[in-house]
């Protein structure tokens, strides 16, 4: 099994939500808000103003699947997501030795 992880602009969320649900084998996925800034040296900070509010709000992804649809996971993220402005996001991706579903089987 692999994670999926992602951070991405909050105004991209829903088109991905649609464009993965609409993928064979997606399992769903978790969603946090959450903030953060890129690189010094990926940003050209001219003004006080911009290295006071270089934090932007962003949205993190988060998928648990099987290691088959990772790549494909990944890379319909960076279509969907890409912009081609800095701060689109990132993407990556992580084994995952062992899951478990937390679900009352039945039996």
């Amino acid at each position: 099994m692999m994670e999926v992880k992602a951070v991405i602009r909050p105004n991209k969320l829903a088109a991905l939500r649609t464009a993965l649900l609409d993928t064979p084998g997606f399992p769903g996925m978790t969603v946090t808000k959450v903030e953060g800034c890129s690189a010094p040296s990926k940003s050209n900070k001219s003004t006080i103003k911009d290295e006071l509010t270089d934090y932007s709000a962003k949205v993190r992804i988060e998928i648990v699947c099987n290691a088959e649809i990772a790549s494909a996971l990944m890379d319909k993220i960076v279509s969907i997501c890409q912009t081609g402005q800095m701060g689109d996001g990132v993407v990556w991706c992580t084994p995952v030795p062992k899951a478990f579903f937390i679900a009352k089987s039945s039996s």
